[in-house]
């Protein structure tokens, strides 16, 4: 454990010493690109805005097609903030994924889904997001011919078909988790140091509201358009910020395969936001597909003040609203789990950025 919580200073340490390195050899690069930043066309930042909003509204969507299908009707206006603030933990907070599910799966309790449904419903929106990154990934490797072949495509497909096919064999048969849900609470009680048994009650109790869990295909479907709708909406606001800078020989095709590179950096969780690891990973994309490095800087800059700071601060300011008006002080981000709340599933998205990216 001591060894564990001395990695954690040492891997910050490495990674400030990355972006110091990084500052010093591209000053060049980015003093040209502090001066493209000067002149946008604001018409199109204006446009990644929006792509920007709309991207967010599609995660929202799916997340209220996963509750629907099971059964529970909300209307859109509740998943949209819910959405939005709960990216904004994800992101920003240390351990920010483990506040974003606590909190999504009070709202979703509140919007009348029981345990099992808001479990399932974060669970499979994280599910669905890595999945449609991938095939997003995968199709358009297969454009640029740098996958190998059209059996790379049918892999991911049929990759994509098992996970599917294993979830809803998992909640037609939630039997099938008993066993392994129980050793790993034993190893958590293990290391919390409380007896074996706590929180089986719950976790078995968790686990027969399973069964009553029937999502529908159509609805399920209908989720995996709008995951994949997800990221190639954030996918165009980075390809708006191009135009936004008159960044010019890169091709759609490789702007989407470099976004797919920066977002898949994004679930290595060093740092709040992927802050320099998903940028390198997006100018480095950028510039492999064409771009030259003042210009992929300037791009990466632009649509990360987009992507991030815009959704961040609104996403925030959502949230302050969100606990005004449940009448609750905001004195402090996150909801205080209980222990059935702690049994849920936590959230990958995930997102563009993640919950979602």
């Amino acid at each position: 454990m001591a060894s564990s919580w001395r990695r954690g200073p040492m891997l910050a340490v490495a990674v400030v010493a990355i972006l110091v390195v990084e500052l010093v050899l591209g000053w060049g690069s980015l003093t040209g690109a502090l001066h493209e930043l000067r002149t946008p066309h604001w018409n199109w930042v204006a446009g990644g805005l929006v792509a920007e909003i709309a991207s967010m509204g599609t995660y929202a969507r799916m997340q209220r097609a996963l509750l629907r299908g099971a059964g529970t009707e909300t209307g859109i206006k509740k998943h949209v903030a819910l959405a939005w603030a709960a990216h904004s933990l994800s992101v920003t907070l240390p351990g920010g994924p483990v506040f974003s599910t606590a909190y999504s799966f009070k709202h979703l309790r509140g919007f009348g889904a029981s345990a099992a449904v808001a479990s399932w419903c974060i669970a499979l929106s994280g599910v669905l997001s890595a999945g449609a990154l991938i095939v997003i990934g995968a199709v358009f490797g297969i454009l640029t011919r740098s996958t190998g072949s059209w059996h790379t495509l049918l892999g991911y497909a049929g990759g994509a078909l098992l996970v599917a096919v294993a979830v809803r064999f998992l909640a037609r048969h939630p039997e099938w988790l008993v066993n392994p849900a129980r050793a790993l609470l034993r190893r958590v009680n293990r290391w919390r140091r409380r007896p074996a048994d706590t929180g089986h009650a719950q976790l078995t109790g968790m686990i027969d509201q399973l069964r009553s869990v029937r999502i529908r295909p159509a609805s399920f479907a209908y989720a995996g358009l709008l995951a994949v709708a997800n990221w190639l909406l954030d996918a165009l606001c980075l390809w708006m910020c191009c135009i936004a800078l008159d960044a010019e020989g890169i091709r759609p095709v490789q702007l989407v395969i470099a976004y797919c590179a920066g977002m898949a950096a994004a679930s290595v969780p060093i740092v709040p936001g992927g802050l320099g690891v998903v940028d390198g990973a997006l100018i480095l994309g950028l510039v492999a597909g064409g771009l030259g490095m003042s210009s992929a800087v300037a791009v990466v800059v632009l649509y990360r003040l987009i992507s991030l700071a815009f959704v961040i601060g609104l996403g925030w300011l959502v949230w302050l609203a969100l606990r005004l008006r449940a009448g609750t002080p905001p004195d402090e981000p996150g909801p205080r789990t209980s222990a059935r709340t702690a049994s849920s599933p936590a959230s990958s998205s995930p997102g563009p950025g993640l919950p979602r990216r």
